[in-house]
């Protein structure tokens, strides 16, 4: 792949996860994950752990602009964003033991699951 197209492949990526991230408070890295390893061609623990890297600036763009409009509870926030530090250390050490395969199989899972709730 060229470098302009490349470039420009990247930006619309970022462009779309910000976007939805800003307007659903989340699941832009459910794009970047998929992103990452359909267009861009990235192995999936590299997908995964990228995703997570780039969410953090997204979301503390989005978190303050909800929280300027009044739309953020802190009480439960703050309770939620310890157990969800425990869990993201947690979580990123189980990565580096489990497989590609097996990786994108419980990505896909919950995935899933995520649509069917939304559904019904």
């Amino acid at each position: 792949m060229s470098e302009p197209i490349c470039w420009i492949k990247i930006g619309i990526i970022g462009l779309i996860s910000g976007i939805i991230n800003g307007l659903f408070g989340g699941g832009g890295g459910t794009i970047l994950v998929l992103a990452l390893t359909f267009i861009l061609g990235i192995n999936q623990h590299k997908a995964q752990a990228t995703a997570i890297s780039i969410i953090l600036p997204l979301s503390l763009i989005s978190g303050y602009i909800y929280y300027k409009n009044g739309f953020t509870a802190i009480n439960i926030t703050l309770k939620i964003a310890i157990g969800g530090i425990v869990g993201s250390y947690i979580g990123s050490n189980i990565l580096n033991k489990i497989s590609a395969d097996c990786l994108r199989k419980i990505f896909s899972f919950f995935m899933i699951i995520a649509a069917i709730r939304m559904i019904f």
